[in-house]
């Protein structure tokens, strides 16, 4: 048997000075289901996080409250974990960056890059904002991106190119503070030398080490520059007072910048938790240590994690991580959220409207794959999936089963030994313990609710309610819904990592104690007792949905606050409805043979910058060859096994690369730019080879 694995997993620190939306929850979400499986599998898994708590802005709205920055971090953590609570993630340490093991462990990283020849001094020009009278942090400058021109971008990093700069590149800066336009002072600061020909070495060898995903890794290299390039700058690591955070040893007015305190809270959190509970800190952070780490992140802070954080590593004598897991951005029925303009729904407030939290959380694993791509909370999708999925297809067979087993047969079970529905559901196991494994939700659900569609077929057939009217205690009728109860069980097994507090509902109902993964190979046995059923889950009510969205009106309507900017003449777009010359007509459409395809097979296609060639499985009308311009928004990788639409009576093509033999259908915003390309996918149940219609 092989040796449980050693595994320390982190989320990304959210910032103390607001509250958590649902934007948020897709990481925490996600990386809770991965953690939840890894500890059904037996393995030692600890999962940490804190609340990233220094910066001016917490300075800033501490003194807007007449609070202390200390009460103000105290209080803004309780919410914090209360709402990640009431989303049932289950953090094995939640602490706080501001805390003596984060202060120690980053001034012992500061000595030895500085005792590695990585630290230096240098006086630089930086932003002033003459109405505070302070020196701004570069999360309170704002002006045009000097990669991509994206006007209202921060000092740092742009959200739209995501390129990272310092902040007097910023074109037609103004402090966010006060509005004024900020004056370059000189200021001595503190830098980390990334630019060591030492760090760009390690860091070209360690992105392209399999830590990264595939499109992560071309990201870097895009940052790090072709072999013999030297394009990363040195980092800033310092600010100036007034600030709140740790001041830099041997200086008098100069604090370590929040990003480089901020990831050493991963370890300063496992070091709490490691004193508390007897763990060796060492054996998880030390230079040679051999368990594993993984940072789930979100694209956004890629640079940050997967640049200055494993070269900050590497030099002072610690080990890098494992895997660096980046996810996409959520948006709201197709509209980016945004905490800084104000455009998200809180988790408290979904809570507070009654809305079950694991109805988002299977929503949420049912849209991840694993890749960088972003996710859309449709409102329509998010009541039409939950109700058909986990009540339509998984609750159902409980709920039209179980009672004819408590009343005809005192709740025993009587259970076939050859049942193929049972066997076959339990040979999907692998499968679907390696979806979890790769983080691809989407497709461990899929192949979950194909289960259940397959229970529910063989119930539907065997009507053990016709049987119940006529014969109630007929061997029969307590064989089927004995099936019916193990193939529940399976079910709950292979859900638990999404649906833990549903997971031991059930497992309360069936009378089994709280189930791992080894325990897809023990049945339920022949004369063991369910306990009566009781409802376990229901429906979203739409008009909750609707509360949901009153409730955070104000959040989702365009900020008061912002500031004016300065409108650059665009040509105006028709967005009318087409003409009635324009329209086709229904037989215009039958011509088109839509079909639902599988992807059986996804590769590059050498010298092609933008294709992907698919080989699609399209059931009775046999394989086909297409060749999709998704390159740059897909990893072919992470394509094989979905299902999609296809254009099935396309005239073949022949192209510089093969024939191209049909079409595979996406959206993309109204310019058509393929970063916005969203292979379409029908839901579960769907076959290879169904007309679309």
């Amino acid at each position: 048997m092989t040796a449980p694995r050693k595994i320390l997993v982190t989320s990304a620190l959210p910032y103390a000075n607001g509250a958590i939306h649902l934007g948020h929850l897709v990481e925490y979400v996600q990386t809770d289901i991965w953690v939840r499986f890894q500890k059904m599998r037996g393995h030692h898994c600890h999962y940490v996080c804190a609340d990233d708590t220094h910066g001016t802005p917490i300075m800033l709205r501490a003194e807007k409250e007449g609070i202390t920055p200390e009460q103000l971090i105290a209080r803004v953590h309780g919410e914090h974990l209360r709402d990640f609570t009431g989303f049932h993630v289950n953090f094995d340490n939640y602490h706080s960056t501001h805390s003596e093991e984060t202060r120690v462990q980053a001034e012992d990283i500061y000595a030895r890059l500085q005792a590695a020849g990585l630290i230096e001094t240098r006086a630089i020009e930086q932003f002033y904002d003459p109405v505070k009278a302070m020196f701004l942090p570069d999360r309170f400058i704002k002006g045009e991106c000097p990669k991509c021109g994206a006007a209202d971008q921060y000092g740092d990093n742009c959200e739209v190119c995501g390129a990272a700069y310092a902040p007097t590149e910023l074109k037609n800066p103004y402090s966010a503070v006060s509005g004024a336009k900020p004056e370059l002072r000189d200021s001595e600061h503190y830098f980390f030398k990334l630019s060591d020909p030492r760090c760009q070495a390690f860091l070209r060898e360690w992105t392209r080490a399999g830590h990264l995903q595939n499109e992560a890794a071309n990201k870097m290299q895009e940052w790090l520059g072709t072999d013999g390039e030297n394009k990363l700058s040195d980092w800033d690591i310092s600010r100036d007072a007034p600030y709140f955070g740790f001041r830099i040893p041997g200086t008098d007015n100069k604090f370590f910048y929040v990003w480089l305190d901020a990831p050493v809270g991963y370890m300063g959190s496992f070091r709490n938790l490691a004193n508390r509970v007897s763990l060796n800190f060492d054996e998880y952070w030390q230079g040679d240590a051999k368990a594993e780490l993984y940072h789930f992140i979100g694209k956004d802070i890629l640079y940050f994690h997967a640049l200055f954080w494993p070269a900050m590593l590497k030099f002072s004598g610690h080990r890098t991580p494992s895997g660096i897991f980046a996810h996409g951005y959520l948006t709201v029925d197709g509209a980016k959220m945004s905490k800084s303009r104000g455009t998200f729904i809180t988790a408290e407030s979904y809570l507070a409207t009654g809305l079950n939290p694991e109805w988002l959380r299977y929503y949420y694993a049912a849209k991840l794959n694993g890749s960088m791509e972003d996710i859309d909370l449709n409102l329509d999708d998010f009541v039409a999936r939950v109700n058909s999925d986990l009540i339509g297809k998984y609750i159902n067979i409980a709920s039209r089963c179980a009672g004819f087993l408590t009343k005809g047969f005192g709740g025993k079970i009587k259970l076939d030994p050859d049942s193929e529905l049972i066997t076959a559901a339990r040979a999907s196991a692998e499968l679907i313990a390696e979806c979890y494994e790769q983080r691809d939700y989407g497709r461990a659900l899929r192949e979950i609710m194909a289960i259940a569609d397959r229970a529910n077929g063989v119930i539907a057939t065997a009507a053990p309610w016709t049987i119940a009217k006529t014969d109630p205690a007929s061997p029969q009728l307590q064989t089927i819904c004995s099936e019916a109860m193990e193939m529940f069980r399976l079910l709950t097994l292979y859900l638990k990592p999404v649906l833990p507090k549903l997971a031991e509902q059930v497992e309360n109902f069936l009378g089994i104690p709280h189930q791992g993964w080894a325990e897809v190979h023990v049945p339920l046995t022949n004369g063991h007792l369910i306990n009566s059923y009781a409802h376990l889950m229901q429906r979203i009510d739409p008009k909750q949905v609707e509360a949901l969205v009153a409730a955070n009106r104000d959040s989702l309507a365009p900020a008061a606050a912002e500031p004016v900017k300065k409108e650059k003449k665009v040509e105006a777009k028709n967005d009318a409805p087409a003409a009635a010359g324009e329209f086709i007509s229904i037989d215009d459409f039958m011509k088109i043979d839509l079909r639902i395809a599988k992807i059986a097979n996804a590769e590059h296609v050498e010298g092609a910058d933008k294709l992907i060639k698919l080989t699609l499985d399209v059931g009775a009308l046999g394989t086909k060859q297409v060749f999709a311009g998704i390159k740059s928004a897909y990893d072919p990788a992470l394509l094989v096994g979905r299902l999609t639409v296809m254009v099935a009576n396309l005239a073949p093509r022949k192209m510089k690369f093969g024939m191209s033999e049909g079409m595979v259908l996406a959206a993309s915003d109204t310019e058509g730019n393929t970063s916005g390309l969203y292979i379409l996918s029908p839901d579960s149940g769907a076959t290879p080879g169904m007309k679309v219609k």
